[in-house]
């Protein structure tokens, strides 16, 4: 009986290619993709690039081509000159000024020029603001036409021309049978005293 020479069989099996599955290829197919793409990016950016930095250069030498700027002279400080003022008979500036400066006295006012009467005896109405006072009617007399006041404190008062409503040093001047007017003395705001027109109306009327 033969015997079967197994090293010959041995080298021509170790002698045969390996195989290559599918897979391998996938794997092998799939990077070669990636290294193509990797690369062309790297190419489309470095193109990019140097295209910006070409306009940036070409900016600023287009920059420093241009002829430099002018720059104006600091314009030059006066020396402050001082004022003496010197009044003359002339009023001070840093005295108030009134608006009814020059005005006569007027009888039972002190200073000079229109000033409320402080030594007056006050009334028993000034001791309220005028819009606080309600007109509910008039009582006419031998004497004259009474206005009817009533004060925030309840109770009711009689006046004519001549008597004092209000805060203002407001003496009545007219009394009519639907309105008291009357004329208060109030600041200008500037030191000095001015009139200002002001009424009471009845209070049917006013509603």
């Amino acid at each position: 009986m033969k015997r079967r020479d197994t090293r010959c069989y041995g080298d021509a099996v170790g002698m045969m290619p390996r195989a290559t599955f599918p897979s391998e290829l996938m794997m092998q197919r799939g990077a070669l993709t990636r290294l193509i793409i990797i690369a062309l990016a790297g190419l489309i950016v470095a193109g990019c690039s140097g295209d910006q930095m070409g306009d940036l250069r070409n900016f600023v030498e287009a920059e420093r081509a241009k002829p430099g700027g002018r720059v104006e002279p600091i314009p030059e400080v006066k020396p402050f000159e001082s004022f003496t003022y010197k009044a003359n008979g002339r009023k001070s500036p840093f005295e108030p000024w009134g608006l009814n400066e020059g005005v006569a006295k007027t009888p039972g006012m002190s200073g000079v020029g229109l000033h409320p009467d402080t030594n007056r005896r006050r009334e028993a109405l000034e001791g309220f603001p005028l819009d606080t006072l309600r007109m509910v009617g008039t009582l006419t007399r031998k004497d004259g036409i009474w206005a009817i006041i009533k004060a925030p404190d309840g109770l009711v008062y009689r006046v004519t021309r001549n008597n004092y409503l209000g805060q203002n040093y407001g003496r009545i001047t007219k009394i009519s049978e639907d309105k008291v007017e009357l004329v208060e003395i109030v600041s200008d705001g500037l030191g000095g005293w001015q009139e200002r027109q002001a009424s009471l109306v009845l209070a049917e009327k006013s509603q």
